[in-house]
């Protein structure tokens, strides 16, 4: 029996800041980003929106579009490391705001949970929930990935911000991609990335010596969470590229052969903080799995140089364009999605085949996931002979193409939530609507509406 994914949808913000306006802004080549990095646009929420309204909009869309009844899901999981609430899932929100169109108590009995490890939740949520429906195959689930990457204003992480949705319909026999039950598996924990509650002392704020209440604190210290991480880049690099090692050779050894395991596969999608990021990180294990890894020094620098020529050589960048190339233009166009990602780079790559009426049934694709913090999943998927009819009804391309531009007065209004009037106006699509700030037993409740 198959498992695997039998539909998608996804929301993304309808505007974006153009990379080069960034670039020139903080006084950046162009070229570095656009050509360097592959970025070509950054997608940014609008005043309405946050992570619970892309991953309802997602929802919503793939209910609709494949006329699915609530009794048919039986559980709606979410990855996300954008979470507004320390206790309150996002799953729950979502539950509420779907019996809103199907009734009350519709979703009753849909189980629902949200899964955090940095970039790789989404990952996380999608494989339970195969080993859910390979003991369930009469059940289906929906596992929605939904993010904002949000960074520090002139910070190194500032041009590769973006946000959105991608939700996916997990069933027994699929119609578009099935994947076996063999994951490589890296772990290791670092401080690469990671978003701390940060404590202050409350004289710090109040200029006030005695331990006064303030704002209902009354406590000494005062703590404040912030969306935007704090990171060390090239640290972060680092562990990406060793944990994607060390999963995809547990995977080549748990899947017991000797031959190049990615000549196996026609594309390869992996987590992409920045477009170029995969194609930049994989020439380690091109080599070394490979015959190149005879021609690779002993001494750690003389290593680290050859690496790199073989990532410059006519061979490599050829692999890179056809492997790679699919599934970032999509990233390009949006940046990065944290725990969506990896499945943005999915629909960019079966979308950019569709366009393009390659016949690639029966192809394997090899998928590298990473979170920092750190982990990576290695694994593969085999695309079934429907992929086509329900990869047309994404429009993926079009949509990216129809976003629109605004300019860094704006992009700095937004950033620092100064705005508020929507840029573009709402329209067949859910809203932040308000938060409580009255009620004291519902002080800071988020509510949610649909505008048609």
């Amino acid at each position: 029996m198959k498992v695997g994914i039998d539909a998608f949808s996804f929301d993304i913000p309808k505007i974006y800041l153009p990379i080069k306006d960034l670039a020139i802004a903080r006084d950046i080549e162009p070229a570095k980003l656009e050509k360097g990095l592959g970025l070509l646009k950054m997608s940014l929420p609008d005043v309405h929106q946050d992570v619970i309204v892309f991953a309802a909009n997602a929802l919503r869309k793939l209910l609709k579009q494949e006329k699915l009844q609530p009794e048919e899901i039986s559980r709606i999981y979410v990855g996300t490391e954008s979470g507004i609430d320390s206790s309150k899932p996002i799953g729950s929100f979502l539950i509420s705001l779907m019996e809103d169109i199907y009734g009350n108590g519709s979703f009753e009995h849909c189980d629902a949970v949200d899964l955090t490890f940095a970039c790789i939740g989404g990952v996380d949520a999608f494989h339970n929930s195969l080993d859910y429906i390979r003991l369930n195959p009469d059940k289906k689930a929906i596992v929605i990935c939904t993010d904002y990457a949000k960074y520090d204003l002139n910070s190194t992480g500032e041009y590769t911000q973006g946000a959105g949705a991608v939700a996916l319909l997990l069933s027994a026999n699929p119609r578009i991609i099935s994947f076996g039950n063999q994951v490589g598996i890296s772990t290791k924990g670092v401080f690469d990335f990671f978003k701390p509650k940060r404590i202050i002392s409350k004289k710090e704020v109040t200029q006030n010596d005695t331990n006064s209440e303030w704002f209902g604190i009354q406590e000494e210290e005062i703590n404040l969470f912030k969306e935007q991480p704090i990171f060390d880049g090239q640290y972060s690099n680092m562990c990406y590229q060793s944990r994607l090692k060390g999963a995809y050779f547990h995977l080549k050894k748990l899947l017991g052969i000797d031959i190049t395991l990615y000549n196996q596969w026609k594309s390869i999608i992996v987590h992409s903080p920045y477009s170029f990021q995969g194609r930049r990180m994989f020439s380690e294990i091109y080599a070394l799995d490979s015959k190149l890894k005879e021609s690779l020094p002993t001494q750690e620098k003389e290593y680290a140089d050859r690496i790199k020529e073989i990532g410059k050589t006519v061979e490599y960048k050829t692999f890179a364009n056809e492997k790679f190339g699919p599934a970032e233009i999509a990233s390009s166009n949006i940046g990065n999605m944290y725990t969506g990602s990896i499945f943005m780079g999915l629909l960019s790559t079966l979308y950019y085949h569709f366009k393009n009426n390659s016949e690639i049934t029966g192809e394997k694709f090899g998928f590298l996931a990473y979170g920092s913090g750190s982990k990576s999943k290695t694994f593969e998927g085999l695309v079934e002979k429907d992929w086509k009819i329900q990869t047309e009804k994404l429009g993926l391309f079009e949509y990216l193409a129809s976003t629109h531009s605004i300019n860094m007065e704006t992009y700095h209004s937004l950033y620092k939530k100064e705005l508020k009037k929507s840029i573009l106006p709402p329209k067949n699509e859910y809203i932040l609507d308000r938060i409580e700030n009255d009620n004291p037993e519902l002080l800071g409740a988020r509510y949610y509406k649909f505008i048609n």
